[in-house]
């Protein structure tokens, strides 16, 4: 019993518990700053027991059109409990040169919806922590659109390089399977 107890006890340490009584991993409970805006974001309050399709993103790469697909899965997925995020990044050289000109591809090009956070790397020790996590399990972003499906646990199940479409069977079959 007094096991069962300190185990319990280190677990929430480690992954606080959030709104709905569900534990965070510490990889997501960072404030991030959303991209062109003042205000910020902690995953944990958005994704906390729950799936997610993370994926780093660019505005001038030839695959930005891909968050045209990604909209269409935040928008099929949501209320089955899929959280998408797209990491804005600079590190293959092909993020716009302002956050508003970025902006303006995600909201008003692509209609995006789903949450996006200001540019910042995505590969390399500088990496944000949940890259930094993605990396440990998988392999860093080798180009913008890298995908990831996580499970509820943030436990990576597959990755998709960036020529797999965000319509792709494979990944959403991916995607079906964490749901």
């Amino acid at each position: 019993m007094l096991r069962t107890l300190l185990g319990a006890l280190v677990a929430l340490a480690v992954w606080p518990v959030y709104a709905g009584g569900t534990a965070c991993p510490a990889f997501l409970d960072h404030e991030l700053r959303k991209l062109h805006s003042s205000q910020s974001v902690n995953l944990c309050d958005v994704s906390a027991g729950k799936p997610m399709l993370v994926v780093n993103t660019a505005s001038h790469c030839g695959y930005t059109g891909q968050f045209e697909g990604l909209q269409a899965l935040h928008e099929k997925y949501r209320d089955s409990g899929l959280v998408v995020v797209g990491f804005a990044s600079d590190d293959f050289r092909q993020e716009a040169a302002t956050e508003e000109e970025a902006a303006t591809v995600c909201y008003k090009n692509f209609g995006v919806t789903f949450t996006m956070i200001a540019p910042g790397p995505v590969t390399g020790d500088q990496a944000n922590p949940v890259f930094q996590h993605i990396s440990q399990q998988s392999q860093s972003p080798r180009w913008n659109f890298s995908k990831y499906v996580l499970d509820s646990n943030g436990q990576v199940v597959q990755a998709f390089p960036s020529q797999v479409k965000p319509s792709d069977p494979e990944l959403i079959r991916a995607v079906e399977s964490v749901l």
